[in-house]
């Protein structure tokens, strides 16, 4: 084994692993406020950072074993790096995307599982009670003074 891929795989790695940790700690403050269960928002996010973790580490596997014309190692192991750099960042910015729908659907749900109890304990509240009817002012008549004119028909002769 090459030494300037040990040095590939081993770098890469600990960048896989920083960034990993990164996500998780952010990650589990961002949804715990989601979700009213600590449990469930860090066992969510555990879910998104080991998917992350497999999916940067298998990509980082075969950047490995793409053959690179450069004749010196080190340039080597610092193009395959950039390449890992970049797509290491691309899965970041979707494991946050990821982690952004996940608690937008959570708060969701909180506000509509809100929205219904309260519409329950208004029902209940009110279910006893008849409806209040709306009174209506009473109808006052107005007298209209009418001026009445005794005209004669038309005769018709």
């Amino acid at each position: 084994m090459d030494q300037s891929y040990a040095v590939f795989l081993f770098l890469g790695i600990v960048l896989v692993a920083i960034d990993g940790q990164l996500i998780y700690r952010s990650g589990r403050g961002y949804l715990s406020k989601a979700y009213g269960n600590a449990e469930s928002a860090r066992s969510m996010n555990r879910l998104v950072a080991v998917l992350f973790h497999l999916v940067v580490l298998g990509v980082l596997a075969l950047i490995s074993t793409a053959d690179i014309d450069i004749a010196d190692p080190t340039q080597a192991v610092v193009f395959r790096l950039g390449i890992v750099l970049l797509l290491l960042a691309v899965a970041h910015g979707a494991t946050m995307a990821i982690l952004a729908r996940i608690r937008d659907k959570q708060l969701q749900q909180a506000l509509v599982d809100e929205m219904a109890e309260e519409h329950r304990q208004f029902d209940e509240k009110h279910r006893g009670i008849p409806e209040s009817r709306v009174e209506t002012p009473p109808v006052v008549e107005q007298r209209t003074t009418e001026t009445r004119t005794t005209e004669k028909p038309y005769s018709t002769r």
